[in-house]
């Protein structure tokens, strides 16, 4: 039985290889730059765009979603964009539900993993459109639980030429979305970075550049989690995860050294058109409109 039948009538195996790693390049770079991992962009581009069904998109997306935390995740680190501390703390709460998530997918039906993606990519627009028309991040002040562990820090401004510290607010709605997050990175194979930050940026009030890297950071580990359960299952297929993989794996990192050059407020914009325009395909697929 066929595991591939796109809606393009690709002639070859090698063209669609190359159909899939192009994409995936391209899904790579924008998932990088807002902190994404790609994945989210993978799973309907898979989907929609190759016709693929969609427990083999997340297999190859969970793959893809590792090679981007690769990518991307030394260069935010060396630039010093990553709150590091912040992230393995916030990693023990994604990495349990990253594992609940593999483990419930099975059972839940194809329509409603779409219907779910799609309602989860909503909700994440909502503060993301506020904060598109701030000025900036307010005057945060530091939750005791980021004292104690020390989760606050600075990152360089090349708009303002010096470095920015910030604090961390509201440390136990964070974790608890934290592992939200990771449920959702098991059940749909998209890292969660949507949430991840989301989380960081709106409840946890870290500025954008800081929660996408810090999110690209760990969107891997999370992935890792639930990733030996999709080999086992046997939904990675090699044909689809190699290509997909390398080209995020590039398009990743050529938007690891485009963060710095470009504004936050532009960073923020991307992250809301691209949350959008996913939402409305997986909304429609769970509904059955193709």
């Amino acid at each position: 039985m066929s595991v591939v039948n796109p809606p393009i009538d690709f002639s070859s195996v090698d063209l669609f290889v190359v159909a899939l790693f192009a994409a995936a390049v391209a899904a790579g770079l924008l998932g990088s730059l807002i902190g994404l991992g790609g994945g989210v962009l993978l799973v309907p581009l898979l989907t929609v765009g190759f016709g693929l069904p969609i427990r083999l998109a997340i297999g190859a997306s969970i793959v893809s979603v590792i090679a981007t935390s690769s990518g991307a995740a030394a260069a935010y680190v060396r630039d010093r964009f990553t709150n590091v501390r912040l992230a393995i703390f916030l990693e023990v709460a994604t990495a349990i539900g990253a594992v609940t998530g593999a483990l419930v997918s099975p059972h839940i039906p194809t329509r409603a993993l779409f219907l779910l993606f799609g309602l989860i990519l909503l909700g994440s627009i909502v503060p993301t459109v506020t904060k598109l028309h701030g000025g900036g991040h307010e005057t945060v002040v530091n939750h005791p639980l980021a004292e104690r562990f020390q989760l606050a820090g600075a990152y360089p401004s090349q708009t303002a030429g010096e470095i920015v510290p910030y604090q961390v607010d509201r440390v136990p709605l964070g974790f608890g979305l934290m592992y939200v997050a990771g449920v959702a990175s098991g059940l749909l194979g998209i890292g969660s970075g949507a949430l991840k930050v989301l989380a960081m940026d709106t409840a946890m009030r870290l500025p954008i550049k800081v929660s996408s890297a810090t999110s690209n950071f760990m969107i891997g580990v999370t992935a890792a989690a639930s990733a030996g359960i999709y080999f086992w299952r046997g939904d990675v297929v090699p044909l689809i995860a190699a290509p997909v993989a390398l080209g995020v794996l590039i398009g990743a990192s050529a938007g690891a050294r485009l963060l710095p050059r470009i504004e936050s407020r532009i960073v923020r914009g991307l992250f809301l058109v691209a949350l959008a325009a996913v939402a409305v395909q997986m909304l429609l697929r769970g509904l059955g409109i193709d």
